[in-house]
């Protein structure tokens, strides 16, 4: 039988109650204690846990007394951004298996500190990418693995989401996208796309990204939406977003290969996360969700609207064996049943005692990108070095695999 885990949950937005009540819960994790600053939303949670017929949890707005707590296994921190990264730190140290909420680093230290800290404790950390398990995204990696796509050369990501109504309302709705985007000029959350970039590429695993440059547009949007809306906000016109509206980031990788991603969060547009994959042999597109076969495909390279959607027709024989397996069992959660699978990985490590699947070194590479984007954006888009953070461990570390 598999042994109970027992976590505390620190952070309790709109994210974190989702969370607890589509994936955590519904795992059968007992949530022995839950953290926020504000004592409703500590209310709210702690109702979830006992309508799902669990014990009352500790309920406290300091999250050193969830650390404190002898029998906690582990914690899910899905607090602000800024908190990320000193609360995992935190957990490692008490012990505590620390599985934190996607989002950028806040500098180059903080992302060396996580990893000192883990080497010096031994207890594993995980930023919790759930678009590495993307069904489209293992399916293409499948499929890059058995060599369809032949080398690769390119790829393309982005974080291409409409979040106007979101960041503007920020400060009734105690969010913390607003303080960043009034603050910082950055790629600000780079993970979604990079996560299956990277696993395409065997980043940490066998080659690294090396170097970036970043540079932004202006900050337009947000204000005009703001200003078009006086009535919901009457200081509109005193607020200055540094936050550009569109972010470009290019990066190079010791292989050879580019990455191309783009934050756009604050002009009208559909949502994307724009994950393309470009090799001698084939090429994927997210946004029309199709696929280009050398030697199959040429014919039709100027009418190719025809075949949008096509990527459908290869999941039959292509489909990764975990989303195979999850199918079966029935797709889940969230986010398109992506939540409950990073989330089942990161409590099977925890329940196992073992590493977790996206590790460490693996969470640093990709959180760094964000403030090292910041001082190329301030430098007028200078390169910037990206830090080894496995210390040439890289050449020889495993490839990662997905975990079902």
């Amino acid at each position: 039988m598999s042994r109970e885990i027992r976590i505390g949950v620190i952070g309790l937005g709109g994210r974190g109650i989702s969370l607890l009540e589509q994936v955590i819960l519904p795992q059968k994790v007992c949530v022995a204690a839950v953290c926020d600053s504000y004592e409703d939303r500590r209310e709210d949670a702690a109702k979830l846990i006992a309508e799902a017929g669990q014990k009352a949890p500790l309920k406290t707005e300091d999250y050193r007394k969830v650390l404190e707590m002898p029998d906690i296994d582990a914690v899910i921190i899905t607090a602000a951004w800024e908190t990320h990264i000193p609360i995992a730190c935190e957990a490692m140290k008490a012990g505590k298996y620390a599985g934190f909420e996607v989002g950028g680093a806040y500098s180059a230290d903080d992302c060396w500190k996580l990893v000192r800290v883990y080497e010096q404790t031994g207890a594993p950390c995980m930023m919790l990418e759930n678009c590495c398990y993307g069904r489209d995204e293992l399916m293409v990696l499948n499929m890059v693995r058995q060599g369809l796509f032949g080398e690769i050369v390119h790829c393309e990501g982005g974080y291409r989401h409409d979040l106007r109504e979101e960041v503007s309302t920020g400060r009734e709705k105690r969010h913390y996208r607003f303080r960043n985007y009034l603050n910082r000029n950055c790629e600000n959350y780079p993970t979604h796309e990079l996560g299956p970039i990277c696993n395409v590429l065997d980043i940490g695993h066998g080659n690294r990204m090396v170097s970036l440059v970043s540079v932004s547009s202006k900050a337009a949007g947000l204000r005009e939406y703001m200003l078009s809306r006086r009535d919901r906000f009457p200081d509109a016109a005193d607020l200055r977003f540094i936050q550009g509206d569109v972010v470009n980031t290019v990066i190079t990788c010791a292989h050879g290969e580019t990455i191309s991603i783009t934050l756009d969060t604050t002009l009208p547009r559909y949502y994307s996360r724009g994950f393309q994959v470009h090799g001698t042999k084939a090429m994927y597109v997210e946004d029309n969700h199709s696929i280009f076969m050398d030697g199959r495909d040429n014919a039709d390279e100027f009418e190719w609207k025809k075949n949008w959607d096509n990527a459908s027709g290869y999941y039959g024989q292509y489909d990764h064996p975990v989303w195979k397996e999850y199918l079966k069992a029935g797709v889940r959660g969230s986010h398109d049943g992506i939540d409950w699978l990073v989330f089942k990985a990161f409590f099977d490590a925890v329940r196992n005692r073992t590493e977790t699947p996206i590790d460490v070194y693996d969470t640093a590479a990709m959180m760094v990108v964000t403030p090292l984007s910041e001082q190329s954006i301030c430098s007028g888009g200078m390169p910037v070095g990206i830090p080894d953070f496995t210390n040439g461990a890289w050449i020889t570390r495993k490839r990662w695999e997905p975990v079902s």
